[in-house]
C-alpha cells in the first residue's frame, strides 16, 4: 500500500515536469517569464540582495508564472470548448490575461522597492 503510494507520487511528479517543459518550450509568454525570472535571479546575486528580499522574490516570480500558466489552461480550455470567435469566449480570455496583469503589476512594484536602494 505504501510503494503504490510512493509510485503514485512519483508519476504525479512526471505528470507535473511534463507540464511545467510544454509550457516553457511552447508558450511564448511562459518563456518570456522564465527569462525575467533568470534575470532577475543572476541580479540578485550581482547585488547581494538579503535573503528575505530573495524569498519575496521567488515568491513574487513563482506567483507570476502560475497565474501566468493558469491563464493558458483557460485560454486552452476556452479554445477546445469553441474554438471559433465568440464574444463570451473573448471576455473569458481578457479577464484571465487581466488576472496576469494584476499580478504582473503588483510583482514589478514590489520588485522595484527591493531593487532600488542597491542603484540609487
Amino acid at each position: 500500500m505504501i510503494i503504490a503510494f510512493i509510485r503514485n507520487r512519483i508519476r504525479s511528479l512526471y505528470y507535473v515536469f511534463v507540464g511545467m517543459w510544454r509550457l516553457i518550450r511552447k508558450e511564448s509568454p511562459i518563456i518570456v517569464h522564465v527569462t525575467i525570472t533568470l534575470f532577475l535571479t543572476f541580479l540578485g546575486f550581482y547585488v547581494g540582495i538579503t535573503p528575505s528580499e530573495w524569498i519575496v522574490q521567488i515568491i513574487g516570480c513563482g506567483l507570476v508564472l502560475t497565474v501566468e500558466s493558469l491563464n493558458t489552461a483557460i485560454e486552452e480550455i476556452c479554445n477546445f470548448i469553441h474554438p471559433d470567435y465568440h464574444k463570451k469566449i473573448g471576455d473569458i480570455k481578457d479577464i484571465a490575461a487581466g488576472a496576469v496583469g494584476f499580478m504582473v503589476g503588483s510583482v514589478t512594484i514590489v520588485l522595484a522597492i527591493i531593487y532600488f536602494p542597491y542603484f540609487f
